[in-house]
C-alpha cells in the first residue's frame, strides 16, 4: 500500500449503519506547512553595540573626554555593515547599524559645537584665561619653585577652572583650595604645590561643596602662605569675585 492510511469507523445511532472513512496521513502531513528554520539570521552584535553607543553619545555635551564614545560607535557600526554585507545569509541589522552611526554623528557634532561655544564664551569680560600649565614649575630646572613668568601675573584679573578640595565645611564656604583635577593623584593624597590655589570668595559669594568642576575669576597673587585643610603651603592666591 502506498502511503500511510487510517480507517475511522463511524456508527450512525439507531440506523445501524457503519461507514468507513480512510485518511491518507502521509499526504496530509505533506500538505501541512512546516516552519523553515534554515532562514533564521542573527542580529549583528556590532550593530547593537553601535546603537547603544549612539544613545550614550549624548554625554558628549559634558566633556571632550566623552568624544571617544561616538567615535567607537561609528567604528562598530561600520564593522557591523561590513560583516552583514559579507554574510547576508547569516546576519541582519543594517538598519540598527545605520541608526547607531547616525546618532553617534549627530551627538558628536552637536556636543562638539556646544563645547566649543562654551569654551569661547566662558571667560567673563575683563578677565584673562589662566591654565595650570602656566603655573607648573619646569622639571628641567632643579630647585625651581614656580616659573618666573608667573610673577608677571601678580594683580592680574584671571579666570581658571578646577575642582574644590574637600574640606570639613560643606556649605557657606568662603575659602577653599582649587585643584587641577580630582583624580586619585590629587584627592587621594596631597595635590602638587603648583596645582593648588587658595581661593578667597569676596562679597556675598559662598560655595556649597560638590564633586564637579567650578569656574572662578578674580585677582591673582603669588605669595607663600599656609594652606587650609592640612595641605601644607600654597603659593597662588585668588581674591575671587566670580564663581560658577
Amino acid at each position: 500500500m502506498d502511503g500511510l492510511w487510517i480507517s475511522i469507523i463511524l456508527i450512525r445511532g439507531n440506523e445501524n449503519e457503519v461507514a468507513v472513512m480512510s485518511v491518507d496521513l502521509e499526504h496530509r502531513m505533506h500538505d501541512t506547512p512546516v516552519e523553515d528554520y534554515t532562514q533564521y539570521r542573527a542580529i549583528s552584535i556590532a550593530a547593537i553595540i553601535s546603537c547603544a553607543l549612539g544613545v550614550l553619545s549624548v554625554v558628549t555635551f559634558l566633556s571632550w573626554t566623552f568624544a571617544v564614545i561616538p567615535l567607537l560607535g561609528v567604528i562598530m557600526g561600520v564593522i557591523a555593515l561590513v560583516r552583514i554585507r559579507s554574510n547576508p545569509a547569516e546576519l541582519v541589522g543594517t538598519k540598527i547599524a545605520n541608526i547607531g552611526i547616525a546618532m553617534c554623528l549627530v551627538f558628536a557634532a552637536a556636543g562638539g559645537s556646544y563645547l566649543v561655544y562654551d569654551y569661547m564664551t566662558e571667560v567673563p569680560p575683563g578677565y584673562e584665561r589662566l591654565s595650570y600649565a602656566t603655573l607648573r614649575a619646569d622639571v628641567e630646572q632643579p630647585g625651581q619653585l614656580y616659573p618666573p613668568e608667573v610673577d608677571e601675573l601678580e594683580g592680574h584679573r584671571v579666570f581658571i577652572k578646577g575642582y574644590v578640595y574637600p574640606s570639613k565645611n560643606q556649605t557657606g564656604v568662603k575659602e577653599f583650595i582649587l585643584c587641577r583635577d580630582n583624580g586619585d593623584c590629587c584627592f587621594g593624597g596631597q595635590p602638587p604645590l603648583t596645582e593648588r590655589i587658595m581661593v578667597d570668595l569676596k562679597g556675598h559669594l559662598t560655595y556649597t561643596y560638590a564633586q564637579r568642576m567650578v569656574r572662578v575669576a578674580g585677582t591673582f597673587h603669588v605669595k607663600p602662605a599656609s594652606a587650609i585643610d592640612g595641605l601644607g603651603g600654597v603659593l597662588y592666591h585668588l581674591d575671587a569675585d566670580y564663581l560658577k
